[in-house]
C-alpha cells in the first residue's frame, strides 16, 4: 500500500511540474532536458551498416526528444566510420538521412588522418565539405570533451 501511495504522490509532483509521460517521436515537456553538447564517436563499430542505422536514427531521436535549439552534437568519424560517407554517395536513403540530420543541425566531422592513411578522397564523401575535416578524429573527440561536450558511442 505504501508504494502505491509514494508512486502517486511522485505522479502528481510530476505532473505538477510538467514532467509527465512523453509520447514518441515527440519533443519532452519544457525544461525536462537542460541543453546539451554532444559528441558522437562513429568508428563503424562492430558490425557496419547495422551500426551505422543505429547511430543515425540515436541522432534522430535525441534531436528530436531534446528540441534543435536545445541541443548541439558533432558526429566525429575516423577509421572504419568514413565508410559512412563512402556509402552515402551512392545510396540516396542514406544521402537523405544525412542531410536530414544535417538540417535538424547535426554537424558530421571527419578525421584527415584516416583520409590521408586510406588514400581516401575528400570529394569523394557524401556531403563532406573541407570544413568538416579535422586534423584527428580522436585528437577531437578529446577537443571536444575539454569543451564541455558529453560522450556518446552508440
Amino acid at each position: 500500500m505504501m508504494k502505491i501511495f509514494k508512486g502517486l504522490v511522485l505522479a502528481i509532483v510530476l505532473a505538477a511540474l510538467g514532467a509527465g509521460p512523453v509520447q514518441a517521436g515527440s519533443e519532452a515537456p519544457a525544461g525536462y532536458y537542460a541543453d546539451q553538447k554532444v559528441v558522437y564517436h562513429n568508428d563503424g563499430g562492430p558490425d557496419g551498416p547495422a551500426y551505422v542505422r543505429r547511430l543515425l536514427g540515436n541522432l534522430r531521436n535525441h534531436v528530436e526528444a531534446v528540441g534543435r535549439t536545445h541541443v548541439e552534437i558533432r558526429v566525429v568519424s575516423h577509421g572504419d566510420g568514413v565508410a559512412l560517407f563512402q556509402a552515402a554517395a551512392t545510396d540516396k536513403d542514406l544521402a537523405g538521412r544525412i542531410d536530414a540530420l544535417k538540417a535538424m543541425g547535426v554537424r558530421f566531422l571527419v578525421c584527415a588522418n584516416t583520409l590521408r592513411e586510406r588514400r581516401i578522397d575528400r570529394g569523394t564523401l557524401y556531403g563532406v565539405t573541407e570544413d568538416d575535416v579535422v586534423p584527428s578524429g580522436v585528437a577531437e573527440l578529446a577537443r571536444l570533451q575539454g569543451m564541455g561536450f558529453s560522450y556518446i558511442h552508440p
